[in-house]
Parts: structure tokens; sequence; C-alpha cells
């Protein structure tokens, strides 16, 4: 199986608006533009083209030293990180590229259920827990459902008897 790690957009962005902020004035309305261009460069998969155009733009307007820390940031994180912010890839496969979706499917798999007052949990119990209560949320319960006891007749009934000669 193949793992992809995708970091979360949301934190990319912030980097984004760090740089921004070293080539815009507080305020400008066109740092938004200039963070939503390049946003819009990342999720087709130029993190390259990305990191190359905020370089070049702190070079082009001088900046140097403290006041160019947000830029060498964001260039250094996007360069850094490049193998894991392909978002064009992301959003081709159907994969969520932001954390809020995951956050919210662990709070609502893991902690409403493992995180009772008093519940004390070992790894066997809490992972067979939160099997079946990730199938029940795909609502794939009922074929479960039918294989588990297709599983269960089998181990319990049909092995059992299967070496046992039926008088007929």
């Amino acid at each position: 199986m193949d793992v992809h790690i995708i970091v979360d957009l949301i934190h990319v962005l912030e980097y984004l608006w760090r740089a921004a902020w070293c080539l815009h004035d507080n305020g400008d309305a066109s740092a938004e533009t200039w963070v939503a261009r390049h946003a819009r460069t990342l999720l087709a998969g130029g993190v390259q083209q990305t990191a190359a155009a905020i370089e070049e733009a702190a070079r082009t307007t001088g900046l140097r030293g403290a006041r160019r820390k947000g830029i060498d940031e964001a260039v250094n994180y996007l360069t850094g990180k490049a193998e894991h912010l392909h978002y064009d890839t992301a959003l081709e496969g159907g994969w969520p590229i932001a954390t809020g979706i995951i956050e919210g499917a662990c709070r609502h798999l893991v902690k409403d259920r493992l995180d009772i007052t008093g519940a004390r949990w070992g790894l066997s119990g809490a992972e067979a827990v939160l099997k079946l209560r990730a199938v029940r949320a795909n609502g794939d319960f009922d074929t479960y459902w039918t294989w588990h006891q297709q599983q269960e007749l089998t181990r319990n009934h049909q092995t059992r008897y299967r070496d046992q000669i039926i008088p007929t």
C-alpha cells in the first residue's frame, strides 16, 4: 500500500501570508491577490515555480535581512517540503488537502467514543471498537455484519463438525 503525505494547505497558506506581508503594507488588499495567485499555482502542482516567484519578488524589491524573514521562511518551507506539496495529485485523487476533515473524523470516530470519563481501553479493545465505528460511519455495517456472521458460522460450526461422519 502506498502512503501519500500531503502537508495541510492551511499551514502552507500561513507561510504565503508571512511572505506577502514582507512585500505589502499592512492592510494592503493586493496582498490577498498575491497570496491567492501563489496558492492557485501551488494547487496546480507548481511548488518550485511558487518558491522561485517569491524569491524573485524579494530580489526585485530589494528586501534584505530581517525585512525578508517571511520570504526566506516561505521559500525554505516550500523547497524543503516540496515532495509533500503535490496538491494537484491529491485533488485529482479526491484526497483531503487540509486536515479539518481528518481532525473532524478523528474526533467523531476516536475521541467521542474512547475519551469517556472513567473508560479504560487496551489497544486491542480500542482497535476493535474503532474498526466497528469506522465500518458503521462508512455505511458498510450491513455488508460487514453478513460477512462476520458467515465467518462465525464457518469457524464455530462447519470446521468443528467437518470431520465427523453423519449417518444417513
